[in-house]
């Protein structure tokens, strides 16, 4: 399989680009890969969906994470012997997916790689139901299944991949190109929208990876893929899947057209029970793996709240603690896009480098942004809640709610309390964190996540800048 020059950089492990705005599939003179014209687009895009941060967590992943998460095996067969493996030598790969491997960067497996490839490699066939996040190198695992299991001699679809996004599959094909790089008799082809064929015309690539309305025309309505002739399914981001409205019965139907002996590969993020049950439908007697997730922690973040009266009362607060501490980098996070941009100015003009990140950005402006953040270019990153979640910036020390985090019906929101906040204190070191209060309201919701948390929230006075110092050392 050859690499394309949108392949951007082949230490790259999950799926990382600059912009997929910018990604080619096809370059000229190139016959292995199938081109789209277009995306898959809808009325969905301007919501903050699961979709977009499950992209945008893709794109600033530059590397597997390095988590202590447990990994919990639950086997079809518990009385079969449990399988796992430390190096890639082990699982026996073809020698020129060996050197994709390795090329790729990855060094040894990863702890969901460890258990789920010996299980996805095996044979006979396991199917297999895995819960793991971005940065675990899943997606590296299930392509090396399917680079695995395909016979190039055969000029026929035999692995089929489906994405809930356009994007989303671009991503999963950026990485079946990097470790096909030196597997060359293998084809991939993109079954999206805006990919137009004609009715009939069998395609010759061995995998094809799609949408699930695109896949499910390909097979039915143009017939131009067999589905009695594949041999590994992957069905990703299974939690995304059936948030998007009819995804969830597509992607049953294909399943529903595939042979008895199909090995069925699902992989989620979550589980809620929506999840479960779509999860069972779609994989038949499975292994299933879950990471379990490392629980975040208050322990090393110093919590204060400070007493406003207005949107400049806040500003001026601001002002006098980066006045009296030292701050390597902050985020700062507003509940309106309005106030975000207000706030951009106030703190541009008092000659801060200001980073803003909100809703309106597309998803390949808003990686682009927390890039430049991470690298240190800007101190300081003013978002609302798009980035909450999957932002790990060790210089982060500091975090602002300048308005406390709400759910949609306007109540204390716990979790994204917690996720916020958890942006400092992180990679064992000690953070702090300040809240703005300025009703009478907001001092209620405080009291809600002290309650919760069982964490003290301390008052700060930012007119005492002595009080200020304490709270740094």
């Amino acid at each position: 399989m050859s690499t394309d020059s949108w392949a951007l950089s082949v230490g790259d492990q999950e799926s990382t680009a600059k912009s997929i705005g910018k990604l080619r599939i096809k370059e000229a003179g190139d016959a292995n890969i199938r081109q789209p014209d277009g995306g898959d687009k809808s009325d969905e895009e301007e919501k903050e969906d699961r979709a977009t941060q499950s992209l945008l967590n893709k794109l600033i992943r530059s590397n597997v994470v390095n988590n202590t998460n447990q990994v919990e095996v639950l086997q079809r067969d518990p009385n079969s012997p449990l399988y796992s493996v430390k190096t890639f030598e082990e699982l026996r790969l073809k020698p020129q997916l060996l050197k994709g491997v390795y090329e790729m960067g990855f060094n040894r497996p990863s702890k969901i790689q460890e258990n789920a490839l010996p299980m996805m490699l095996a044979e006979p066939p396991q199917n297999l139901i895995a819960q793991s996040q971005s940065g675990t190198g899943k997606t590296a695992a299930f392509v090396l299944a399917m680079l695995s299991h395909v016979d190039p001699s055969l000029k026929w679809p035999q692995c089929l991949c489906i994405s809930p996004t356009y994007e989303l599959a671009l991503q999963t094909g950026k990485v079946i190109e990097q470790m096909g790089k030196f597997y060359s008799e293998v084809k991939l082809a993109y079954a999206v929208r805006g990919h137009k064929m004609d009715r009939g015309v069998k395609i010759k690539e061995q995998i094809v990876i799609g949408t699930p309305g695109t896949v499910l025309d390909w097979c039915v309505k143009l017939k131009l893929i067999d589905p009695k002739k594949i041999k590994v399914f992957v069905l990703d981001e299974a939690d995304v899947m059936i948030a998007t409205q009819g995804h969830q019965d597509q992607s049953i139907r294909i399943q529903r057209m595939l042979p008895k002996g199909c090995q069925m590969l699902l992989f989620s993020a979550t589980f809620e029970d929506s999840v479960w049950k779509f999860a069972e439908r779609v994989v038949p007697d499975p292994n299933i793996i879950k990471l379990k997730r490392e629980e975040e922690t208050l322990d090393t973040i110093k919590q204060y709240y400070v007493l406003c009266n207005s949107k400049e009362d806040k500003f001026n607060a601001l002002c006098n603690i980066y006045g009296a501490i030292t701050i390597a980098q902050a985020m700062i996070f507003c509940h309106t896009r309005k106030t975000a941009n207000w706030l951009a100015g106030q703190l541009s003009e008092e000659g801060h480098q200001v980073a803003l990140l909100s809703g309106e950005m597309v998803v390949e402006q808003r990686a682009a942004v927390i890039e430049r953040f991470r690298d240190g270019k800007e101190k300081v990153l003013i978002t609302t809640n798009v980035c909450a979640r999957g932002i790990d910036v060790e210089q982060v020390s500091v975090v602002i709610n300048f308005d406390l985090p709400l759910d949609k019906d306007g109540n204390p929101d716990n979790e994204t309390y917690l996720h916020r906040i958890g942006r400092t204190g992180r990679f064992g070191k000690r953070g702090l964190a300040v809240n703005m209060v300025d009703s009478q309201r907001s001092m209620e919701i405080l009291k809600t996540y002290e309650k919760h948390f069982n964490k003290k929230i301390g008052r700060l006075d930012t007119d005492d800048l002595d009080e200020i110092e304490k709270i740094a050392n």
